[in-house]
């Protein structure tokens, strides 16, 4: 069977080589982004692949999800896609190594993944659908999937407990948890994963690939919760911001696990319905432990710790030094009078993206309008008579740097090599 040869071959030889990010899309359909705001999401189509003639393989894999999927702020070549693709992505990854083993027109990629996207937005029938923009006629052996974290709220905890973006406006944080929490406790997520995993073995007619499945990754804890040494450390984005207490990182650590557990929960629920699995679930928080925030000896928020695997805002990325150059960054600034900072209208458009960096923009922007003497906690990061940089450099807060995604893809071949069930 092709997709055990190749990823046979893919896993001897797996992480001790160098990475060369490629994706296999066709260069006409990236939509860059503007000055302006996103209405809706476009997603790059993968190039149609030639013939292939005598042993070479023909084999292809979707990626379906958030920003934690598309790779967020890990790079890009000439402009940045409305999803905030980045060229360190562990889908890139899991590409560059299928590339390296069986030639580089032999696979397929669909990257779908599109940062800010719920649930809602891989389901059919949306304006942004991903499946609606699966192209079915590729070859496609696998799907990435990475989804939930936009459903349950990160962001809103993210803005009231870390950052206040909205200053004293953002919230409160113990209400912040408490409302993903109850979503987390409640039936409703579950049941719409289920949909989603439902409809992508639909979409890729799984019962004439009995080869096919899908790898589902979670999320990492973001701090170390143990040392005292942080409690009087803030990320706040304004002056004077709240403090990272380790209450407070233990609660956000323990919302993490509590979703990885969920989305386990749910993957064995629907491999119970079939004879051979179709789903497993990738648990790769233990690979940051040390990589975290928050770690012994460190003083955050520190920016230049490259062996931390989670952005700060503003951030550089932690690519290795043969991948670094080739990516363009995020310092790019906006115009003051692009519609993202423009405090009287850009909140309809920012929630409606889900982004998180427009979010943040568009929040600060309102609380600067509110309180014209607020001060930036770090001016030293922002651009001369400007702090409204594009929306990349504040949404990539919290999501894996490039070796974070290296952890990622080195995960998820390990439990691939441990469970062998896509074998023949």
């Amino acid at each position: 069977m092709r997709l055990a040869a190749v990823l046979t071959y893919v896993l001897s030889f797996g992480s001790s080589r160098a990475y060369k990010q490629r994706r296999l899309a066709a260069p006409d359909t990236q939509h860059v982004i503007s000055n302006g705001a996103s209405t809706h999401h476009r997603h790059p189509l993968p190039m149609p692949l030639a013939n292939l003639e005598g042993d070479d393989f023909q084999i292809g894999f979707v990626a379906f999800g958030d920003s934690y999927s598309a790779g967020i702020g890990t790079g890009f070549n000439g402009k940045e896609d409305d999803c905030r693709h980045g060229l360190g992505a562990h889908g890139e990854l899991i590409l560059a190594d299928l590339a390296a083993s069986q030639g580089p027109n032999s696979t397929a990629f669909q990257f779908l993944s599109c940062t800010g996207a719920t649930t809602q937005e891989i389901l059919s029938g949306g304006p942004d659908s991903q499946l609606d923009a699966f192209n079915g006629s590729l070859p496609v052996d696998f799907a990435l999937l990475s989804v939930g974290g936009n459903d349950l709220g990160f962001f809103a905890v993210m803005n009231a407990c870390v950052f206040r973006f909205y200053n004293f406006y953002s919230g409160t944080c113990e209400s912040a948890l408490a409302d993903t929490q109850a979503q987390i406790e409640s039936d409703e997520f579950e049941q719409r994963l289920q949909v989603v995993i439902t409809e992508i073995l639909d979409a890729v007619r799984w019962e004439k690939k009995p080869w096919f499945f899908v790898t589902i990754t979670g999320y990492a804890r973001f701090f170390n919760d143990v040392t005292d040494a942080c409690d009087d450390m803030s990320f706040g984005i304004w002056w004077n911001g709240p403090k990272l207490k380790k209450d407070l990182r233990s609660k956000m650590n323990a919302m993490v696990l509590t979703v990885n557990a969920k989305i386990r929960k749910t993957v064995d629920s629907i491999n119970s319905r079939f004879v051979k699995d179709k789903l497993v679930f990738i648990d790769y928080d233990e690979g940051f432990d040390g990589h975290r925030f928050c770690e012994e000896g460190v003083a955050e928020p520190d920016y230049g710790r490259a062996d931390t695997w989670f952005f700060l805002v503003g951030a550089q990325d932690n690519a290795r030094n043969s991948t670094q150059s080739s990516h363009m960054s995020d310092l790019e600034t906006l115009p003051p009078t692009s519609v993202l900072v423009d405090p009287s209208s850009c909140l309809e458009f920012a929630q409606r993206s889900g982004d998180w960096g427009e979010l943040a923009l568009c929040y600060m922007a309102m609380a600067k309008a509110r309180d014209p003497s607020l001060q930036l906690a770090r001016g030293d990061l922002v651009a001369e008579n400007s702090m409204w940089y594009v929306p990349t450099y504040y949404g990539k807060t919290f999501h894996p740097r490039s070796l974070g995604h290296e952890t990622i893809r080195n995960k998820i071949y390990e439990v691939w090599r441990e469970l062998e069930w896509w074998l023949p």
